[in-house]
């Protein structure tokens, strides 16, 4: 009887572990612990600071998921030039791309807004980096412009995952600009639609590679030149153009995560999550990090090395003019700039 039994709860037992076994096999791939392998390439090279960190961002993603994301990282232009970022990522043979949009504003238009258009993220008073960046992700975040974004980079394969900046534009000049009518006929080099903001104040804007700004400024084939802190910390323009124009322009240099549409659905929810966390992470270890570049900078003017360039107040009304006339006429070249551009304008009405 006994032997009986036995043999019956066997028999109970193993259809047990069969029953298991076929519902493990049938478990979702985050049940299952499926590891995630991505590939990050930014648009700047090794020793760039904004670069460098993304290893902390794919840390972050490693340590939330609990080892189930592994991103590798890797700097323009390891995989692919810079320009071919967006295809490459748009492909698949990068999981996401770090850069900023401005470099991708004649594929998608709203993309020259969100770099940023000259005075949009021009803030009242002197905003510590911090004070700004807050005000930069509320404006992301809680107004609908994240929305928009992801709505016009989905058309192209590709999720808006997040926002950082950079820290304030820099411009740095060969000579002390103090009214409009000193940076008449000067030749600035700028991004994106800011050649035609100077154009319109006068000056001459132009495109040429950053990397050839530092012997353009040496030789006066520009006069000056517009980039991040890292024009000083990194590229060190001001030993050959030490004036800091100040005024006209924006506190905040933006930048942005892309991640390929097919792997962004392939996530399972709980590491969507993720993903957007360890990005929020990054934008604000991002922020301690040129903390420290400026500080480098407060050095440098102490020393003299830099010199301060404030314009008067006339002269920023006109930046300001300019600016917003500017914004209108791309307004009118696509529906989402335009819904963009909107959603700046009442936006800086609250910061007033």
């Amino acid at each position: 009887m006994k032997v009986k039994k036995i043999s019956q709860w066997s028999s109970v037992i193993l259809v047990a572990v069969f029953v298991f076994t076929l519902s493990a096999g049938s478990l979702p791939a985050e049940a299952a612990g499926k590891v995630y392998r991505m590939k990050i390439q930014s648009a700047y090279p090794r020793g760039d600071l904004s670069m460098e960190l993304l290893k902390d961002f794919a840390a972050k993603a490693d340590k939330l998921s609990k080892g189930r994301i592994k991103i590798q990282v890797f700097a323009d232009p390891e995989l692919v030039p810079a320009e071919q970022l967006f295809e490459a990522t748009k492909k698949g043979t990068l999981t996401m791309l770090h850069a900023v949009a401005a470099m991708w504003g004649g594929i998608v238009p709203v993309g020259e807004v969100e770099f940023g258009l000259p005075y949009a993220y021009n803030l009242p008073g002197e905003p510590d980096i911090f004070t700004a960046g807050k005000l930069i992700r509320d404006l992301f975040f809680n107004t609908g412009y994240a929305d928009l974004l992801r709505k016009e980079y989905a058309k192209q394969g590709l999720y808006w995952l997040d926002v950082h900046s950079y820290g304030p534009i820099f411009t740095m000049a060969t000579q002390k600009i103090r009214t409009c009518d000193d940076m008449k006929g000067l030749k600035f080099r700028v991004e994106g639609s800011w050649a035609d903001y100077y154009n319109a104040l006068g000056a001459r804007g132009t495109h040429i590679s950053g990397m050839e700004a530092y012997m353009g400024l040496k030789l006066g084939t520009i006069d000056a030149s517009q980039w991040d802190v890292s024009a000083i910390t990194g590229l060190n323009w001001h030993e050959v153009a030490p004036y800091w124009l100040m005024g006209g322009q924006n506190d905040v240099v933006v930048g942005h995560i892309l991640f390929n549409m097919k792997s962004w659905n392939e996530l399972p929810d709980d590491l969507k999550k993720v993903m957007h966390a360890a990005a929020e992470d990054y934008f604000h270890k991002l922020l301690k990090v040129y903390v420290g570049e400026l500080k480098k900078v407060d050095d440098l003017i102490k020393a003299g090395k830099v010199i301060k360039s404030p314009i008067n107040a006339a002269c920023d009304r006109k930046h300001e003019e300019a600016a917003l006339s500017l914004w209108d006429q791309i307004g009118q070249r696509d529906p989402a700039a335009a819904k963009a551009i909107d959603i700046i304008k009442n936006w800086r009405k609250t910061l007033r």
